[in-house]
């Protein structure tokens, strides 16, 4: 049996957004495959989680801390960074107390791997390689420095782009460093994985989705579907997904409601900024708290993914099929997954295509439904949970001999 600490930067339960079902799927995924898991995290200001609605047999069997801090940003800390080295990116997640429980935790244990959660926590490299004999993995959530690049590509404030420069400037030189720093690898999409290895990578590397326990999704519940329904559903206060709204209401809702005018337009998720509130166009509806995340995947018609920014891998697809929902994302959008176009989703790279889809899986309900079971066949055949991590835990067993 191995012995792994699974450290992050976000608290993991409950698991109500990409990064942390990525996380929370993965520690019971490991425990499911017979690990022993340590599992600390930070529970930042942010994304505050109580540690005591975490279920008690997870906290048991995860062994689960967590380290609470603030690491929001700020123009303070913003400013006084310029005259740093560091990224402001990565630096805001180092501090005192979360150092001192991860050498406290590396000293009464021996760990055969100490997987890290995303890049942020890779700052703590140095404290882990001087306390612990463990190898280290990075689990690449995404390839960070993308993600802005492609942010800073339409910024179009001239201040905000030479900071953006700069801070992504710094977050690739450290994430290029840490690629040297651990003994493997572990992007989430082979795109990823394809881009690392450019990058200069060369430890080992294993390709590991984000799973989810299917079955459970594709259980049956009572709902009352509500047709005609478009949704974006995800994290609000992340700016690619922010954009990605945007550009759906500037160039595509107004050519929707012309050709199916019963049809409604729901933007869901946390942390929606309030000039979302203040859209003027018809049929548009905000949920600002979706309550049980299942019922509001059922009851919705045709999920729509239009991102332009991001890398990694977007879960709410991998729930969306899952779910069996007729999707139409953009190439950028449903990266990693092994989709077939016109199969088990629809893909479209600009507004006339982008119309086009949605129209056609609102008015054709033939063609709607086959999309729906083609995603739920894919999901049923390539997300399950266990299998994906147990092929994991087959790496490290490899892993484990070099």
């Amino acid at each position: 049996m191995f012995k792994i600490l699974q450290i992050s930067n976000k608290a993991p339960y409950p698991a109500n957004d990409g990064s942390s079902i990525a996380i929370f799927n993965m520690a019971k995924g490991l425990i499911e495959n017979n690990v022993e898991l340590h599992l600390l995290t930070i529970n930042t200001k942010k994304h505050f989680k109580p540690d005591d609605e975490v279920p008690i047999e997870f906290k048991v069997k995860s062994n689960y801390n967590s380290v609470y801090k603030n690491t929001n940003t700020s123009y303070f800390g913003a400013f006084f960074n310029l005259f740093s080295s560091r990224s402001y990116f990565i630096s805001r997640f180092y501090f005192k107390s979360y150092k001192n429980k991860l050498i406290e935790v590396l000293k009464s244990n021996n760990f055969d791997f100490i997987q890290i959660e995303g890049l942020f926590m890779a700052i703590y490299i140095d404290v882990i390689r001087k306390n612990s004999k463990a190898k280290i993995v990075l689990r690449a959530h995404n390839i960070e420095h993308y993600i802005w690049n492609r942010h800073k590509q339409i910024e179009t404030n001239y201040f905000k782009l030479k900071y953006l420069s700069l801070q992504n400037k710094r977050l690739k030189d450290f994430e290029i460093k840490m690629l040297s720093k651990v003994d493997a690898l572990v992007p989430i999409t082979k795109i990823d994985e394809h881009e690392f290895k450019l990058l200069g990578c060369t430890k080992p590397l294993f390709t590991c989705i984000t799973g989810v326990d299917v079955l459970l999704y594709q259980k049956k519940i009572e709902f009352k579907e509500k047709p005609k329904t478009i949704f974006y559903f995800g994290s609000m206060d992340w700016i690619p997904n922010q954009e990605a709204v945007k550009w759906f209401l500037d160039f595509c809702w107004d050519e929707i409601y012309k050709a199916v005018p019963d049809s409604k337009f729901i933007i869901a998720g946390k942390g929606i900024p309030l000039n979302f509130f203040h859209i003027n166009k018809p049929n548009v509806l905000i949920v600002e708290n979706v309550i049980d995340g299942k019922e509001f995947f059922l009851q919705h018609h045709v999920m729509i993914v239009p991102l332009w920014s991001g890398s990694g891998l977007r879960i709410k697809i991998i729930e969306g099929m899952s779910y069996g929902k007729a999707i139409v994302s953009t190439s950028i959008g449903a990266e990693g997954i092994n989709y077939t176009h016109q199969k088990n989703i629809l893909i479209a790279d600009n507004p006339y295509d982008f119309i086009q889809s949605v129209i056609e899986l609102l008015t054709k309900e033939d063609i709607c439904k086959n999309i729906q079971l083609e995603a739920s066949k894919l999901a049923l055949n390539q997300f399950d949970n266990l299998v994906v991590v147990s092929e994991l835990v087959q790496f490290y067993k490899k892993l484990s001999h070099v």
